[in-house]
């Protein structure tokens, strides 16, 4: 990774402060490496209906998309309940984001790094997060 991943994971324990989470209470905020080296943040957004609400990882997916970004290095992932002062546990992804990163990253190299605080990491690979993950492979078959 071009950046240290304490930047990364002060930069998603910052993206924690958007979450719109009336709902759950649960902050999430995010911070996407792509690989051109801009770093996108992102925060969960819930919605009353539930279904619509969006994860802190895939908002700052689509919105580096949307802006032209298709691949990545790796993303780090804060996440607490809001009544917390501070974070007390990791925050891992979804199965869901899981497999929106499946579908832009290399499994064997795309970095999912999980925030306590800048000092407590912890890093997986995404092969390790989504083993047999479903991926554009498959649809050729």
């Amino acid at each position: 990774m071009d950046i240290d991943r304490r930047d990364l994971a002060k930069k998603a324990i910052e993206a924690m402060e958007y979450s719109y989470s009336p709902y759950s209470n649960f902050t999430v905020g995010v911070a996407l490496l792509g690989k051109s080296g801009k770093v996108y943040s992102g925060c969960n957004v819930e919605n009353a209906a539930y279904s619509p609400t969006n994860c802190g990882e895939r908002t700052a997916f689509f919105k580096a998309v949307s802006e032209g970004e298709t691949e990545f290095k790796g993303i780090a992932i804060a996440g607490k309940s809001r009544d917390q002062k501070e974070i007390q546990d990791f925050c891992s992804p979804c199965g869901v984001c899981r497999q929106v990163m499946a579908e832009f990253c290399s499994p064997e190299e795309f970095k999912i790094i999980l925030v306590k605080n800048e000092q407590e990491l912890q890093e997986y690979l995404l092969k390790d997060l989504l083993p047999l993950g479903f991926t554009k492979d498959q649809i050729s078959i």
